[in-house]
């Protein structure tokens, strides 16, 4: 509707501007030919929408037992989905940061090998390695092990982790464990 109005407007200041000098028709001239345009258009418009409407196609019979559900509206279950206005890559980020382990959490206690002690200060430490050889400072509290170790003490000649073991049924339980220094006559002691 908008395209033919606009074209028959076109049209009237095209025959109008042929009879201006100065290329467009005069507002006398405009208001006289406007009814009559107008009038054309809509007859033009009228006609097409008086036409009989195409026969709908025929639908494909559905097969027996299947009925089709329409639904008035369609409602959002965000449940089991994630935010789509939050970040996948920060979240990516926190769960590997949530699952990373340090070195010494990724041997077994029996291939780390306790190399030296300082025990006679404020805060006990010892030096233990892992099987490559490359040797790490512990103290009270560092996770050791991959049965969720954590030192729990530093003795002269030792060092108590204590490591939780989950069994065939569930059960969570801890244990004890002594790694000692090696050498007889303590000669890998320090104080």
């Amino acid at each position: 509707m908008r395209w033919l109005v606009a074209l028959l407007l076109t049209g009237v200041t095209a025959l109008a501007g042929c009879r201006n000098e100065k290329g467009g028709p005069s507002l006398s001239e405009y208001e006289a030919a406007k009814p009559k345009i107008l009038a054309q258009a809509h007859s033009e418009t009228a006609a097409p929408a008086a036409a009989p409407a195409p026969a709908p196609a025929p639908q494909a019979a559905a097969p027996t037992g299947v009925q089709a559900v329409q639904t008035a509206s369609f409602t959002y279950d965000p449940t089991g989905k994630r935010d789509p206005f939050r970040s996948f890559i920060l979240d990516r980020a926190k769960e590997e940061s949530e699952q990373e382990t340090g070195p010494l959490e990724q041997f077994d206690l029996s291939q780390l090998e306790v190399v030296a002690v300082v025990w006679d200060t404020g805060v006990p430490r010892a030096m233990v390695a892992d099987p490559s050889g490359r040797p790490y400072i512990v103290s009270e509290g560092t996770p050791v092990g991959k049965n969720e170790g954590k030192i729990i003490r530093i003795d002269d000649d030792m060092v108590m982790v204590t490591e939780t073991y989950v069994d065939w049924m569930g059960e969570r339980s801890t244990k004890d464990i002594e790694m000692r220094l090696h050498g007889g006559d303590k000669g890998g002691m320090l104080r």
